[in-house]
């Protein structure tokens, strides 16, 4: 079955840097974009970082350019987001995300997400 694990949350200081993985598994990853969404107590769901199938594409919200990176190692099935300079609004809990869009429906999985909290 179709399963996206994350893992790397974790407490951290602000100014401080943490990596999140996501392990994909049960379909075929390198045809899926795949996106970090977050979400902080009472507010939506929100796109963070997304990189292309071959990434060579990524995408920021503005909130985190500059400081997030996302990539990807589609012979580990994996994608990544380094968060650098991290703030105490990026406390939120983190969600993988894969997409593809394919004769004409959108497929979507989703990660069970993973808690990130900067605090000092």
């Amino acid at each position: 079955q179709v399963q996206l694990v994350e893992s790397g949350g974790g407490l951290v200081e602000p100014g401080g840097s943490l990596r999140l993985s996501c392990a994909a598994s049960g379909f075929t990853f390198n045809r899926y974009v795949m996106n970090w969404y977050r979400q902080a107590p009472g507010k939506e769901r929100e796109l963070v970082a997304g990189i292309s199938t071959l990434a060579g594409t990524t995408n920021y919200a503005d909130s985190v350019k500059g400081r997030f990176t996302i990539s990807r190692d589609n012979a580990k099935n994996t994608v990544y987001l380094q968060m650098n300079s991290l703030k105490p609004e990026d406390t939120a809990v983190y969600f993988c995300n894969a997409y593809r869009r394919w004769s004409g429906q959108d497929f979507y999985y989703w990660g069970q997400g993973t808690q990130v909290t900067v605090s000092s």
